[in-house]
């Protein structure tokens, strides 16, 4: 059954308001959601600050309790969160109930990391006290937490990227402190998700303020949390617009901040001749599956599509539009993004030296998205940069090379993306293999024989990758090295042992692996 919501700001183990502009949701009609104002931000960020001091200095242990316990608390709402986010996305409950499992497993993930403990690479270089000329110093590393991270949650995933998603994860699991703003897409989700945060951090005796939830339609309060002078850190999921917008006020304050956004990526598909002769139509028939599946609204949903000219290519081009022509639209998550859909199809429809191929089938569906398919050649694809644009939705552009030479010319022309997939055979993959190298500079991740969306929370993942699609290409949004946006390395030179962290100790305490001058040990320091 839908719980009864507040509609205000979860600050400590309170829920508060100070301000009077309101918005709603269709999973809770009988409350108003309140904006949060730089007043309930600045009461959120100071206690997120204070309780930081003691959080930091918890054991990984204490810290992967806690991550458990958040775990188990959505477990225990689940039924209530599908039904909640249901109402506010009109995403399938078979989806909704996937991604609360995988929310679930990846805060498992995060405390079996913390709980084992090497992930904070100690490093110690003992002193050598009759070295000649000079003696050296006693030098130790690791990693430790900035402080408070403010998050922004993403509208197309209610839970793996939201409030207890992988960016609030990785956060706690560092020792950083929460302050969440809330999407407005789904508020009353939110909200639930958030008490089952604050219900975990008090059964486990977290310290007050640990994690806060804010809500907010307008920009206010994002801007307030971004440049707020206790806010030490950003992990924002959507739009480069948004992205952008967040990075350049962060950018400005007088102490800058970093912002890990995850912004736009249109995931190119290049498919090679091999594979078009042998399985052109299946393979149509797959990404053009790949590129409608939840309406369009993943981030690593294929966009654009890279191929050499042929009648190969011409079949493969007249199976997709077929497919495409044959997929009904769907539900959109929210109305600006299905009128930002709509405006980024009629701009390609108005582009003289684009085609359009296909339309799907409109239905009676709440924020239509109906799929469409163009398509273009290298040329017009490298005169405009606007075709590299993210259209978020069920919206694809095949870019048609008349050569190889070409199509490698159109390869080294993309922007920074999540993902880059290349179908071929493996004749193929040894006939173009000089594209991989141009791929490795463009991507996060590259993917051969298989579509982009589906991206698996592990140890090795990267979901990342140059501008635009990330604000920075060195770290991930997604897997455990995703914690290392939130920490920082911290050397301790000539220490005495009982100002050491543990991890540090000659002994090892921790039985952590550690690299003690330059090798990968597991044991006490040796004499």
């Amino acid at each position: 059954m839908l719980m009864t919501f507040t509609g205000k700001q979860l600050i400590g183990y309170a829920a508060t308001a100070t301000g009077h502009t309101t918005f709603a949701s269709p999973a809770a009609t009988d409350v108003k959601f309140i904006d949060a104002t730089p007043a309930d931000v600045h009461a959120a960020a100071a206690l997120a600050a204070k309780a930081f001091e003691h959080y930091r200095q918890l054991n990984g242990a204490t810290r992967a309790t806690f991550l458990e316990r958040i775990a188990d608390e959505l477990a225990l709402v689940r039924a209530s969160l599908v039904e909640t986010a249901q109402l506010e996305t009109g995403l399938p409950a078979a989806r909704l109930d996937g991604e609360i499992t995988r929310t679930v497993n990846q805060l498992k993930l995060f405390a079996s990391l913390v709980r084992e403990g090497s992930w904070v690479r100690a490093m110690i270089d003992p002193a050598q006290p009759n070295r000649q000329p000079l003696p050296k110093a006693d030098i130790r590393q690791l990693q430790v937490p900035l402080g408070v991270v403010g998050v922004f949650g993403a509208s197309n995933f209610p839970f793996a990227f939201s409030v207890a998603g992988g960016d609030t994860a990785s956060a706690l699991a560092s020792g950083c402190t929460v302050v969440y703003k809330a999407h407005p897409g789904h508020p009353a989700t939110s909200e639930m998700t958030g008490l089952a945060v604050i219900r975990a951090a008090r059964e486990t005796g977290m310290p007050e303020g640990v994690f806060a939830l804010l809500q907010g339609a307008g920009h206010e309060s994002g801007v307030s949390l971004v440049t707020h002078p206790l806010v030490s850190a950003i992990g924002f999921t959507g739009s480069l617009k948004g992205g952008r917008a967040l990075f350049n006020a962060a950018s400005q304050r007088e102490e800058p901040i970093p912002v890990y956004a995850e912004m736009g990526s249109v995931n190119p598909v290049i498919i090679l001749p091999g594979i078009l002769a042998e399985k052109g139509t299946d393979l149509a028939k797959t990404l053009a599956a790949s590129n409608t599946l939840g309406t369009g609204q993943f981030c690593t949903n294929p966009g654009v599509f890279l191929a050499q000219d042929s009648n190969d290519t011409t079949s493969f081009l007249q199976t997709y539009a077929a497919t495409i022509a044959a997929t009904p639209a769907d539900g959109m998550l929210t109305d600006a993004i299905s009128a930002s859909y709509a405006t980024g199809v009629k701009a390609l429809e108005n582009k003289k030296d684009v085609q359009h191929l296909a339309t799907g089938v409109a239905t009676e569906k709440k924020r239509s998205g109906i799929p469409n398919t163009f398509k273009t050649t290298v040329s017009a694809f490298l005169k405009d940069v606007s075709l590299q644009e993210e259209v978020f939705g069920p919206s694809s552009i095949h870019i048609v090379a008349e050569s190889k030479e070409e199509l490698l010319n159109a390869i080294r022309q993309l922007h920074g993306q999540l993902t880059l997939s290349v179908w071929g055979t493996a004749e193929d993959f040894v006939n173009f293999q000089d594209i991989f190298r141009v791929l490795e500079t463009k991507g996060g991740r590259l993917i051969c024989n298989g579509v982009p969306t589906g991206v698996e929370v592990t140890h090795a993942m990267m979901h990342g990758g140059p501008y635009p699609a990330t604000s920075n290409s060195k770290y991930t949004s997604v897997g455990t090295n995703a914690i290392y946006r939130f920490t920082r390395p911290l050397c301790y030179q000539n220490f005495p042992k009982h100002l050491l962290p543990q991890a540090l100790h000659d002994e090892n305490p921790l039985n952590l692996w550690r690299m003690v001058n330059g090798n990968y040990e597991q044991g006490p320091l040796r004499a």
